[in-house]
């Protein structure tokens, strides 16, 4: 009889990697990085164990949005009191929040659970090319 591969937490070892978003599609890259973060890339993936590994975005500042998705891509929030909506459009919000837009767009493609919320926090995303994470020795990724 054969048994499943489980892995267990104790087992696991977490990689470090780096990806440059210089001009990739916003999109293909959350899609990439999700699937690192969630572990789906390697051989031991388990569906109810975090075995993804951490994941560095520089470069935010530099990603694109294809087609008319700066002008017509709207990125609403609400206060919580009435009339409290704030919409802005994703042009603006790149200029001034460029993390902001990675981080949300990764973080719709994770589970809504406590395993989705300990992956997303694996994940650091910078608007420039330096990052604080040398000691930890990660890979370059491409995508």
């Amino acid at each position: 009889m054969r048994t499943t591969y489980m892995a267990k937490p104790q087992d696991l070892q977490r990689k470090w990697y780096v990806i440059d978003a210089a001009g990739k599609p916003l999109g293909r890259l959350a899609a990439r990085v999700s699937l690192i973060l969630q572990g789906k890339h390697k051989p031991t993936y388990t569906p109810h164990i975090d075995t993804g590994d951490h994941v560095i975005i520089i470069n935010a500042d530099r990603v694109l949005l294809t087609g008319r998705k700066l002008d017509n891509k709207v990125y609403y929030r609400h206060s919580g009191w009435p009339h409290g909506l704030k919409a802005m459009t994703y042009r603006k919000f790149l200029a001034t929040q460029p993390e902001k837009v990675v981080e949300k767009a990764i973080k719709g493609m994770l589970p809504k659970t406590t395993l989705g919320r300990a992956m997303y926090r694996k994940l650091n995303v910078y608007a420039g090319s330096r990052h604080p994470h040398a000691a930890q020795r990660p890979e370059t990724l491409e995508i």
